[in-house]
């Protein structure tokens, strides 16, 4: 933490020495109430600084990329985040804001991602920056690049019969992310996926084989976790618009996603 350049650590300090001066319980002049002042403050400001979180929508409009960003915009404020909505990839050649993110959230179905724009968001997760996304804005996002799809751990390739009745099961049901929200229907997308085994799968779908018999019991994650360099990584294939978060459990499941990745 530099503590000379970050006015919101010096506004503790100040607070401190004025609450404890008024009620005299420090004397100024001596340097070891200072210091027991300046580490107070300082533990405080470590316990109670704002997170920062980055949305970026856009792409195909189909997704409702924008409410839904605002949907989880709203969820991360409540959570303590300062968050920042942009519809522009050129946000990731920002350096500086890209290092100070605890969280990153694309929604970006499709569309084209330049190289010194994957970079900067690639590199940006690797050295610990956590992202979480959901449905196609983030696993269906950026075709030409194979390293986000690396990333991510998962690629749409079809949604059989397209807006159909499913179910989710919850395959492991002591993770903080899935605990205590049990098996649920979806009438929806049922997202069909390549996968990397190397994900630790949360829940899954199973699917019925009616619009594609020889896919008959095929069980496909649908909600996982992962690791990318030091950054963590979420993913829910849920949400494709908005109305699809008022099924409270894919609302809350996306929040403790988003939730365990900011760092």
């Amino acid at each position: 933490m530099d503590r000379i350049s970050n006015p919101a650590f010096e506004g503790w300090v100040i607070i401190f020495f004025e609450i404890l001066e008024d009620e005299r319980t420090i004397d100024l002049e001596n340097k070891t109430d200072k210091r027991t002042v300046f580490f107070f403050a300082e533990s405080l400001f470590q316990e109670n600084k704002m997170k920062n979180a980055l949305l970026v929508w856009g792409g195909w409009d189909g997704h409702e990329p924008k409410a839904c960003v605002e949907i989880m915009a709203e969820v991360l404020r409540n959570e303590g985040y300062h968050v920042e909505i942009a519809d522009t990839l050129d946000v990731f050649l920002d350096g500086k804001l890209m290092k100070s993110l605890n969280l990153v959230t694309p929604c970006w179905t499709m569309g084209q991602i330049s190289p010194e724009q994957s970079r900067g968001l690639l590199d940006a997760v690797k050295s610990g920056v956590g992202i979480a996304g959901w449905h196609g804005g983030m696993c269906d996002a950026f075709r030409n690049c194979t390293e986000y799809q690396f990333m991510t751990g998962g690629q749409w390739v079809e949604h059989p019969g397209g807006i159909i009745d499913y179910t989710i099961e919850i395959t492991q049901p002591d993770d903080p992310i899935v605990k205590g929200i049990g098996y649920f229907k979806m009438h929806s997308e049922q997202y069909y996926l390549l996968v990397d085994p190397g994900n630790e799968v949360l829940a899954t779908t199973t699917f019925s084989g009616e619009h594609y018999p020889w896919i008959k019991g095929t069980v496909m994650p649908q909600v996982w976790k992962r690791m990318y360099g030091n950054g963590k990584v979420f993913y829910s294939a849920l949400g494709h618009v908005a109305k699809d978060f008022d099924v409270p459990q894919v609302k809350e499941i996306m929040r403790r996603g988003m939730l365990w990745a900011g760092r």
